[in-house]
């Protein structure tokens, strides 16, 4: 038989070769967009909201506003390429959407027509969009908690609308945050988003009597934001800085806001003692390093000592036994530890006690195993797992079963322990938490083997 290749047959192979490849780098490209864009639009999303909601005076349509500069994105940047400044230009695109519907409305009084004027002129400058608002944008995210936190919205809508509008949580990892369904938190957000609709709620940061209405929503939405940057339910970075420093920044307006309230105090406290120790959470490629392991020579003393001064002043004010002011001495029992050996964690133990008295929660009696774990041995801690290992809300929670893994382990149980910290990995949504619990469970393979 004639071995020798028949004309064209070769080149017809190297070209449909080609093809493939060009394919692949074409299907490489449109994936490295999409990722610009959905990394872009994380950062983004609260910061367009909060501009759109500042311009109409309307939340929901701003944030639909803002989904439609996504789109726009998600339809140009594949043919023209990511610009140079992604943030300023879903900036750009979404103030031209809020003209365009200022335009639609017909909106021809003369505040009006003077600030649809203004804000035209000011799409000739777009380049420097991204830095003017980044002088004010605190003061706009929390106008948006305010406005999100008003008393006609069912308390559960409040703190999951704000999660969506100001961190740009989806569904899936607000419903993660609360421990339930993403169908119900789904409904809450819509009926949120309606609520604001219909009402015609200003949007502006309240005083007086409303301040105080609103005052407990709004610590525990900047709470929940804090907790998102500080260890992120989702993506693939354990830390969001910027959410943990937004936190801080809105948290110290809060004081000032409202100087005599211990919670608020208590709020700052617990924020600060964790943000100093933001820098060792992490090792040089952003993977996680637990509590026992950091390089404590890293930790912030300048916010530790901030934190225990405003624990001190909740104390003062008369919160010592309330929710934030609790899990802050908690915290504070970490921070004035000089080694992981040394942390006092009857104390710590006792504290959790105090916290579960005051809330019911699946979620601090785990950590309260935790702290028995390490101050009456593995076998206490356990059995307290076990005892709420059936709680429905952590049917899914991922930290049960990394708990769990930790106090079998020490009790010499690997085969248990490599199980439930693949069940971990498995339940975990957050990339850099996975890989930290597949590389336990291998590690407990490779010794068990």
């Amino acid at each position: 038989m004639d071995s020798t290749a028949r004309p064209g047959a070769f080149s017809s192979e190297a070209d449909t070769g080609s093809r493939q490849e060009n394919a692949s780098k074409t299907a490489d490209i449109d994936h490295a967009i999409r990722a610009a864009i959905h990394a872009t639009w994380r950062v983004a999303q609260p910061r367009l909201i909060a501009t759109l909601s500042r311009m109409l005076r309307d939340v929901p349509l701003a944030e639909e506003l803002t989904q439609d500069a996504l789109l726009a994105a998600l339809e140009a940047w594949p043919h023209s390429g990511v610009p140079d400044n992604p943030g300023a230009w879903l900036v750009a695109t979404a103030k031209r959407r809020g003209l365009d519907h200022l335009r639609r409305a017909k909106m021809l009084t003369r505040k009006q027509e003077q600030l649809a004027h203004e804000l035209m002129q000011e799409q000739d400058a777009m380049p420097d969009i991204d830095a003017a608002l980044d002088d004010d944008i605190g003061d706009e995210w929390l106008r948006l908690i305010f406005t999100a936190c008003h008393p006609l919205l069912p308390r559960q809508a409040r703190a999951a609308l704000a999660l969506r509008m100001i961190c740009g949580l989806t569904t899936d990892e607000i419903a993660r945050a609360f421990l339930v369904t993403e169908a119900t938190v789904a409904q809450r957000i819509v009926r949120a988003k309606r609520t604001l609709s219909r009402s015609g709620l200003s949007y502006e940061v309240p005083s007086g009597e409303a301040l105080s209405e609103r005052l407990a929503s709004v610590l525990e939405v900047v709470y929940l934001i804090f907790n998102e940057g500080y260890s992120a339910s989702g993506g693939e970075q354990w830390l969001r800085p910027q959410l943990c420093d937004e936190a801080l920044r809105m948290g110290r307006v809060l004081v000032g806001l409202a100087p005599l309230e211990p919670e608020v105090h208590g709020l700052m406290a617990l924020m600060e003692l964790n943000a100093a120790r933001k820098q060792a959470r992490t090792g040089i490629d952003g993977e996680p390093i637990l509590l026992m392991d950091q390089d404590r020579s890293l930790w912030d003393r300048r916010l530790i000592g901030g934190g225990l001064r405003a624990l001190e002043r909740a104390r003062e004010l008369g919160g010592a036994g309330r929710f934030y002011t609790l899990q802050a001495a908690i915290v504070a029992c970490h921070a004035t530890a000089e080694t992981a050996v040394a942390t006092d964690w009857r104390r710590i133990a006792e504290l959790y006690g105090q916290l579960a008295a005051l809330v019911r929660s699946p979620v601090i009696e785990l950590n309260r195993a935790v702290a028995l774990g390490m101050a009456e041995g593995p076998q206490a801690g356990l059995d307290l797992v076990d005892m709420i290992a059936d709680e429905p809300a952590l049917g899914a929670y991922h930290h049960l079963h990394s708990v769990r893994g930790d106090l079998l382990e020490k009790l010499g149980r690997f085969a248990e322990a490599r199980r439930s910290f693949e069940t971990a990995a498995r339940l975990a949504n957050n990339a850099r938490e996975r890989v930290l619990m597949e590389r336990r469970a291998a590690a407990i393979a490779d010794s068990d083997g």
